[in-house]
């Protein structure tokens, strides 16, 4: 029996960075995400054992029918340092790759817009290129927020750093609640379904 089909557990990473000085960051729109579907499930993140991130374990889906089981998890690092910590709780939740959904944001789309996948590359980001050197694989989902690319001259790094403007910043929330509609949608209903309803 392989590992797949011995649990049914989803492990739902937000990238980010830790800390205050981070939270309003474009780079930490994966936190934003988490922080949306712990809400809707209910449950508060707490610190995980192996003391390298926190998490919240739950179900998710339609009031009244048990979901499948998730565990949302924010790493407790900064972004290049992202694959320990996921691979710990991989290992500890006994989830395979193909059962892991990584929440970042994404500079080569649009702001407002979202793209799912599977598999792929890094694209010059720094938290999924740790999760695929301590994986040894690319092969798990990714939910792209878009933030699209820095105005003018601006340095990527700085951008990707720096606060939404204000229009982003009322436009956020919607963001935010889009992308977790696409997490839920990518457990429930799988990837072909959750592409034709969001990567619009």
């Amino acid at each position: 029996m392989t590992a797949a089909t011995t649990t049914d557990v989803w492990l739902v990473v937000g990238l980010g960075n830790p800390g205050p000085s981070y939270a309003g960051h474009r780079h930490n729109v994966g936190y934003l995400v988490t922080d949306e579907l712990a809400s809707r499930m209910g449950g508060t993140f707490r610190a995980h054992k192996s003391g390298r991130a926190d998490v919240v374990e739950g179900r998710l889906g339609a009031p009244g029918t048990p979901g499948p089981r998730v565990v949302l998890a924010r790493p407790r690092c900064y972004m290049n340092e992202t694959g320990g910590p996921v691979k710990a709780l991989a290992t500890f939740y006994k989830v395979p790759p193909e059962r892991i959904i990584a929440i970042h944001d994404e500079l080569d789309i649009a702001f407002g817009t979202l793209r799912t996948k599977l598999g792929g590359g890094d694209n010059g980001h720094n938290g999924l290129r740790s999760m695929r050197s301590s994986l040894g694989t690319g092969d798990f989902y990714r939910v792209r927020a878009g933030i699209g690319r820095p105005p003018g001259r601006q340095d990527v790094a700085d951008f990707v750093l720096s606060n939404y403007s204000r229009v982003e910043t009322k436009e956020l929330p919607f963001q935010v609640d889009h992308a977790a509609d696409a997490v839920e949608t990518l457990i429930t209903e799988g990837l072909e379904k959750t592409q034709q309803r969001f990567n619009s």
